[in-house]
């Protein structure tokens, strides 16, 4: 059985609980070691790593990081989730629950740019790096032996302790031989974990598991299989192929596989944004339309700066709302072309949010565009609508004056006007 050192790389004796070389416990030891080439990285509780290392003093307390006492969770150490806290729970639940917690407003282009540099030393591994959010990816090291001088699970080990090392965090790692169970693997042993799943025991391991614990299969679809006798994994083990295709058409076919632990998706560098969005809660509840609007373009100027730094445009526009009692409202709209214009984003919100004010009080506005595509196919001169052209000259004007005199350098006068 192949077996190594975590801290040190050496080899190590199949049997042995330490490494005889530098003496540490963390051994990975597994039969099919050197054959697992896909992996799920993770950062441990990223933002609130971010802030223990900026400040020492938080080292050994309670951190979550998120918003005022009516905002949500973003992250919690995992000192704060022995209390109970967890990610996306209402502020008031978390302060509750672990009232001494250090509560930080979050600093999105700080932990953005250690973001980068995880990204960058991902890169320095593999080419075909997935990235799935700011702080987790999947990677594939098929074929990289010769280039680092060892088999993949060393060096991602190796990576690991870099990361530590240079970015004072760390992360947790899953290997195996697909995508599904690099990520099961990834979650069995945080923080700074090192976890092996093999396809070969994948079925004994997902058996007793319930249907929801496949990745896709939400409440309304755990639902939907409990009603046809599908509770377990092991339910859907046992189910021939052919019968979940005829009840769950293509769903079907993929619980059918990933019940075994079957997953054919390749690692994809090159991996497609789906939408662009941005979002705020409120520290009191809001009714009033004219205040609510100044919200929405603040929003719409963010959403349109992060289409413009990815080169995207997007051709439906949904608004979303949050309302006092935690009922959400998502309402959207096509456009007639592709956009990245803060303004026309803001028009297509603007309109949506009109319909659906009054009487209601909302604690959270969000917009977000969808329908992607490249920014060549952004907002195309339109022969009849020269207002539309000149409004767009003006924003990209705003754009080159705020790179170069900063973002507070030039205000829309909706942000100005009285409430």
């Amino acid at each position: 059985m192949a077996s190594f050192c975590r801290d040190c790389l050496a080899d190590a004796l199949e049997r042995s609980p330490r490494c005889a070389g530098c003496g540490s416990p963390r051994i990975a030891r597994h039969g099919e070691l050197a054959q697992m080439a896909i992996a799920h990285v993770d950062c441990d509780a990223f933002y609130a790593a971010i802030e223990k290392r900026d400040d020492p003093s938080l080292a050994d307390k309670p951190v979550i990081v998120g918003g005022g006492h009516r905002g949500v969770v973003m992250t919690a150490c995992y000192i704060a989730r022995t209390f109970g806290v967890k990610s996306a729970m209402p502020m008031f639940e978390a302060r509750r629950l672990c009232p001494h917690a250090h509560v930080i407003k979050p600093d999105m282009a700080k932990y953005a740019r250690v973001g980068r540099e995880v990204r960058a030393m991902m890169g320095d591994l593999t080419p075909q790096v997935e990235p799935l959010s700011i702080d987790e990816a999947f990677l594939d090291l098929t074929g990289t032996e010769r280039l680092h001088g060892m088999m993949p699970a060393k060096t991602l080990a190796r990576f690991a302790k870099r990361i530590e090392s240079e970015l004072g965090i760390t992360v947790s790692i899953g290997l195996s031989q697909n995508k599904f169970l690099a990520k099961i693997a990834s979650d069995l042993d945080k923080p700074r974990g090192f976890s092996m799943l093999a396809l070969s025991e994948a079925p004994a391991f997902l058996a007793p598991r319930p249907a929801t614990f496949i990745w896709g299969v939400g409440k309304a679809m755990g639902a939907e299989l409990a009603r046809a006798g599908f509770r377990t994994i092991r339910d859907l083990q046992r189910a021939d192929e052919a019968e979940l295709m005829r009840r769950f058409g293509t769903d079907g076919l993929r619980l059918a596989r990933l019940s075994r632990g079957i997953d054919t998706r390749a690692v994809d560098p090159d991996r497609e944004t789906k939408s662009v969005s941005a979002e705020t809660t409120f520290s009191a509840d809001i009714a009033d339309f004219r205040t609510l609007e100044r919200r929405l373009w603040e929003l719409c100027e963010k959403v349109s700066g992060r289409l413009k730094a990815k080169e995207l445009a997007g051709a439906t526009v949904t608004l979303k709302l949050k309302s006092a009692d935690f009922r959400l409202r998502t309402r959207a709209r096509s456009l007639a072309a592709p956009t990245q214009l803060a303004a026309k984003i803001f028009d297509a919100g603007r309109e949506l949010l009109a319909r659906e004010t009054g009487a209601t009080l909302f604690r959270l506005i969000g917009v977000g565009v969808s329908a992607l595509a490249p920014a060549q196919d952004a907002d195309p001169a339109d022969l009849v609508d020269h207002r539309g052209r000149r409004s767009a000259a003006a924003e990209h004007a705003v754009d080159r004056l705020r790179e170069r005199f900063g973002q507070s350098a030039v205000v829309r006068g909706i942000v100005l006007e009285e409430e």
